[in-house]
């Protein structure tokens, strides 16, 4: 089975990876390893999940915002690979969540990130992960994503 079929079986369709909102790239490739700029949960071009976990948001949709990052992120990973079967291996997952005075469940919220990346890759989905509450993200998401993806193959050189 592929990985587009996981995707398929899981009802997941991969969106055309989000453009960059400065001057960097959505993904940076070193050897095997492959480094994916932030993804915030964007769904058809708005920031879907606005606000302050713990206050504007709930638990239950602040996780859903982290698995809208993770879909974020696999995008940008299949544009830059042109497959997801080239993933070995998702290495450490990092995620910020905008988290209101006292919201402590900062695991409970990337959790929808790591639940859905081992669903979609099974062992090779199991990652090392950061996990952190900050005062403000972008755009005042309520949850940023970033990837180091271990690569099958390392990127072709270039004269």
């Amino acid at each position: 089975m592929t990985i587009h079929d996981r995707l398929a079986e899981l009802g997941i369709l991969l969106p055309l990876a989000p453009a960059p909102a400065g001057p960097y790239v959505p993904a940076a490739q070193t050897g095997r390893l492959l480094f994916v700029s932030g993804q915030l949960p964007v769904f058809e071009g708005k920031v879907a999940f606005v606000g302050k976990v713990g206050r504007e948001i709930k638990l239950e949709q602040a996780r859903e915002a982290a698995r809208l990052c993770a879909v974020n992120a696999l995008a940008v990973v299949q544009e830059h690979l042109g497959s997801l079967d080239d993933v070995r291996q998702i290495v450490r997952v990092d995620v910020f969540v905008n988290a209101a005075d006292g919201f402590i469940d900062l695991v409970g919220v990337a959790n929808g990130a790591s639940d859905l990346l081992h669903k979609v890759f099974g062992d090779p989905g199991r990652h090392a992960r950061v996990t952190v509450g900050v005062a403000e993200l972008p755009r005042n998401a309520a949850v940023e994503l970033a990837l180091i993806v271990e690569t099958k193959r390392p990127p072709p050189r270039t004269v």
